[in-house]
């Protein structure tokens, strides 16, 4: 039993499942954001439990495989070391899994701060979208909407 699903799951198969996984969860955000659905399944750990096990599986396979964990540490050194690494697979379904990971988390601050702030949830479906494909800009949207509905401007908080 434990061997078919090891073999079911090989990296593309994974990559399908979190795609089409955190889907759901960014759904709920964007149209249902103020539901008991979004408080206790979207904005709370279990999406995360579900992405690290995920992680931890990659991890594994990476194990098995025998990958070379040490040269990881040299993307810093160069934009090539970096192309490098993402020419690996198992590496690539890591970073993806890391990049989700974020996003959803930031998508569901976003959704907690602007009802701290009572900001209309139409309005925040625009950066929550824009999280969900880029990130950091959909971030900077929503600080700039948020601007207006607090009234003032915090570089922390």
């Amino acid at each position: 039993m434990i061997e078919q699903i090891y073999a079911y799951f090989t990296i593309e198969i994974l990559y399908f499942w979190v795609n089409l996984g955190v889907l759901p969860f960014w759904l709920i955000l964007i149209f249902f954001p103020q539901s008991n659905l979004s408080k206790y399944f979207v904005t709370s750990i279990f999406p995360f439990l579900l992405l690290s096990g995920a992680y931890v599986f990659v991890l594994y396979k990476s194990y098995i495989n025998l990958y070379d964990f040490d040269s990881n540490f040299e993307l810093y050194l160069s934009i090539s070391n970096l192309s490098n690494l993402f020419s690996n697979d198992l590496f690539l379904m890591l970073f993806w899994i890391h990049f989700i990971s974020i996003n959803l988390f930031v998508g569901g601050w976003i959704i907690k701060d602007s009802q701290k702030f009572m900001i209309n949830k139409i309005l925040v479906g625009i950066p929550l979208i824009i999280t969900y494909l880029i990130g950091p800009l959909g971030i900077f949207i929503y600080w700039l909407i948020r601007i207006f509905f607090a009234k003032s401007i915090s570089l922390y908080e």
